[in-house]
Formats: structure tokens, sequence, C-alpha cells
């Protein structure tokens, strides 16, 4: 993986069916300047039964009862709209994820030869499912919300029976999920825990949470987004806009420039600065060739171009080697007998 942070707008069922906004989320995400934007693929029927009922944000979001199966019906990616997404992806140069539902939208997906496969949080369990998507050898980045550490490794192992390309998000599949059910810190444990690239499923609203994740180390995150939070859906209010894409762009962007190397140590334009802005050992008189140096005409004052302070009690009650102009920086060379030490 690239070492810049892997960044995901998640398009989800935002297109509400229609190809038409399929089309302009992609160009939204293409302008946002993420990696990848990403899709659902599912076939209702084969992913749950016609009596299940959506979840309690669902009908909130939606303010009505209907099924689950109802739902999704309204909210499918047809196998045409895809291919034509993906043509339409590949013409603006942007990756185009999707996340297989069921093993007949995971074989749709196949033929579009696709570069890493998405997978759930609810299919985390699913180990059967999970075994065929890892048996397809391409990459898997796997969604972790609402599962335990335990879980995760189980999944985990399922696929490196195929394969170890592997990336792991940390979610919590609340949307939208309030800020202190997140849990950034688990993100942590499992960067400890696993070998692979972990990063960050944001279902929150605003764009610090993932800024916070870029900060914190992931390596990949997902945002949903949609084009207009006022339009009917079950994911749109807690959906990012455009404009807030961007910005989260933008932000993750700096933060990961910010977060620069391990290393501590100055760089050249900070030397620059504290020329000026250190301070050394300075003359605060004219000293004479053979007069004794003290607190009388010897001081530690800007700028840092002279001996370093920590040499001040070495050099008093040593000799002038020559004639010092007051206010003058000192070096070793003005100081008889004398020889800095250490770094």
């Amino acid at each position: 993986m690239s070492s810049q942070i892997f960044i995901i707008a998640e398009a989800g069922v935002n297109h509400n069916g229609s190809l038409k906004r399929a089309v302009k989320m992609v160009e939204a995400a293409k302008r946002a300047g993420v990696n990848a934007v990403k899709f659902q693929l599912f076939v209702p029927e084969l992913l749950v039964t016609p009596k299940v009922e959506m979840s309690s944000y669902q009908k909130k979001n939606l303010g009505t009862t209907m099924s689950q199966l109802r739902m999704l019906q309204a909210y499918r990616l047809s196998k045409s709209m895809l291919q034509e997404l993906s043509k339409y992806a590949r013409r603006h140069e942007i990756r185009l994820l999707v996340t297989p539902f069921d093993r007949e939208s995971l074989r749709i997906l196949l033929e579009t030869k696709p570069a890493a496969l998405k997978v759930d949080s609810g299919a985390i369990v699913d180990h059967p499912f999970l075994g065929e998507i890892a048996a397809a050898r391409v990459p898997v980045i796997l969604s972790t919300g609402a599962s335990t550490l335990k879980e995760v490794k189980e999944a985990v192992t399922v696929i490196e029976q195929f394969h170890r390309k592997i990336s792991l998000l940390h979610c919590t599949s609340m949307y939208p999920a309030p800020f202190h059910r997140v849990n950034l810190n688990a993100m942590r444990t499992m960067m400890e825990e696993f070998r692979y690239p972990v990063g960050y499923s944001d279902h929150s609203l605003g764009i610090e949470v993932s800024v916070a994740a870029a900060a914190m180390g992931a390596r990949l995150i997902e945002k949903h987004f949609t084009l207009d939070r006022r339009l009917p859906g079950p994911d749109h209010k807690a959906s990012a806009h455009p404009d807030e894409l961007t910005a989260m762009v933008r932000a993750i962007r700096n933060v990961e420039k910010a977060l620069g190397s391990f290393e501590k140590k100055p760089c050249p334009e900070e030397m620059r600065i504290m020329r000026c802005g250190r301070r050394s050992i300075v003359t605060i008189d004219r000293v004479r060739k053979g007069e004794t140096f003290s607190r009388n005409n010897i001081a530690v004052k800007r700028p840092g171009t002279g001996l370093h302070p920590k040499y001040f009690k070495d050099v008093l009650g040593r000799i002038a080697s020559c004639q010092i102009a007051s206010s003058k920086p000192l070096s070793a060379s003005y100081i008889k007998g004398f020889k800095a030490y250490g770094g």
C-alpha cells in the first residue's frame, strides 16, 4: 500500500437507484480529491428474508416501516449501472470500489476485475462468504463495525487461508455514530494486534474524527457522502456533503504532511531562524588580549552564532587570546587553550 493515506468516498446507496446521480457522485468524489469512490452491490432477495425489518435509524430517516427487502429494492445498483460506473471511473481516473453483499453480486463484480473487494461489517461472521471473497485472491478491505477483536481475528484467519492482502477498518455501526461511541483507540489496538494496514470507516457527523484518525496513524479512511442530505434515503442524513468531503481530504493531506518522520531533529528552516532565536556566549564589553573572562565582560545572549551556552562556566576565568569587540559572539579561538567538548 502507498505511504499516502488511502481515502475512500463511500457513495453507498446514496444514488437512490439513479445512474445519473451515481455518475454525479463519481464526479464529486473526483473533485474532492479522494483515492476511490465506493458503491454497494446486492441482490435484495439473496441478502434478506422478506419480513426482516429495517433498522431503527432507517425507519427514522425514511419515515416508514416498510420491510428491509422493499427498501433495498428501491436502492439497488444494477449490473448495467455498475458496468457504466466502472467505465466512467476509469475514464475520469478514479478508482471504483464496490462492496458485494451476496454471492451473485460477488460473481458480477469479479467480471469487472476489481482492484480490491470491500467487505461490509455485517459479513464479518459469514465465514463461508468470506472464504468465497478471499478465494478470488483480490485484496480485501474488511470493515469491523459491531465486532469483537476475537471476531476480527477469526475473519482474518479465514481470508489468510487464501492470501494476506488484507486491510482492516475500525468503525462504529451507527448512523450517525455519536462521538462518545467512536472509540478511535480501538483502531490503535487493531494496529498492535495485526500486521496489516488499519484504518477507519467514519459514520460520524463532520470531518474531525476522520482527521483525528489520520493523526493517529490510519492507513485508510472511508467517509460516507451524499450530493444532498435532504434527499430521501436511509444514509443521506449521516453523510458528508461534497464540500465537507473536499475539506476532509484537504485536512487529512495536511495532517499527513504534519506527521513527518519519527526522528526528532530541527529542519533547515528552523536552524536558520534559531541563529537569531537561540543564545550563545557573547561579550558585553570590549575584552583586551590577555584579559580574564568574567561575568563583567561576557554573558549569554542572542544571537546563537557563538559558543554554546553550556560552556559558560568553563570560559569564566580563562584568558582572551586576542582583543574582542563588545557584543561579539565568542568562538573557541578567542579563548586561550580552550577546546569545546561534547556534541
